[in-house]
């Protein structure tokens, strides 16, 4: 793939031959899925970059990576024992959801915090600058402040969208987000954000 190559060229020089070649693997990993339409050319950009980024601050990076339950996520990374594990947001919406795309990405970041945010030991999720990421000011709190109201209304709204499998009420009140990754594939720039800034950059889309 042509854009995947060239992201390559322009990674070794922001990070050397050395981050790289530690990354190639991967790189061949998303080659492959990509000739097999697998995996989108945005969303598989996106992994690398985010790959090369973590690689370059000590973490060993998997992509694609199997969990239980059948799921696989994104990027599995372990740096000194802790797991970090982070899905992408790329902001598609199909066609199907044209009338509520807000709705839809709202519901689809709450499948993802909730099932994948248990397996790790940190939890994150990435998206292009140009995305706003629908978190729902739940997860800003703790576990144990969340009420069973505000759960079940949760609930209601992801069933929705989501009901194979189901989420339980558990996941919900036990999921996190600890940290959001900012991906700016034009010239390979990685930002992280806490959670709780990020809200606070853009205050009138969560409730």
């Amino acid at each position: 793939m042509e854009d995947l190559a060239e992201i390559r060229r322009k990674a070794l020089e922001k990070y050397g031959d050395l981050v790289v070649e530690r990354v190639q693997p991967l790189f061949i990993k998303l080659l492959d899925l990509w000739e097999k339409r697998s995996i989108k050319s945005n969303h598989s950009i996106m992994e690398y970059v985010l790959a090369l980024y973590l690689t370059d601050r000590g973490y060993d990076v998997e992509l694609e990576y199997p969990l239980r339950n059948g799921l696989i996520c994104d990027i599995y990374a372990s740096n000194k024992g802790r797991i970090l594990i982070v899905e992408i947001e790329t902001g598609f919406v199909p066609p199907a959801n044209s009338i509520d795309p807000i709705s839809y990405r709202r519901a689809r970041e709450i499948s993802k915090i909730s099932r994948y945010s248990l397996h790790s030991d940190i939890f994150a999720l990435a998206t292009p600058p140009f995305h706003i990421l629908q978190i729902p000011a739940i997860f800003l709190k703790p576990p144990e402040e969340r009420e069973v109201d505000e759960l079940i209304e949760l609930k209601k709204f992801l069933d929705g969208y989501y009901k194979n499998p189901p989420v339980g009420l558990e996941e919900l009140r036990t999921a996190k987000l600890d940290c959001i990754f900012i991906i700016n594939v034009d010239d390979l720039s990685v930002e992280e954000y806490k959670t709780e800034d990020y809200v606070k950059a853009y205050p009138k889309w969560f409730k």
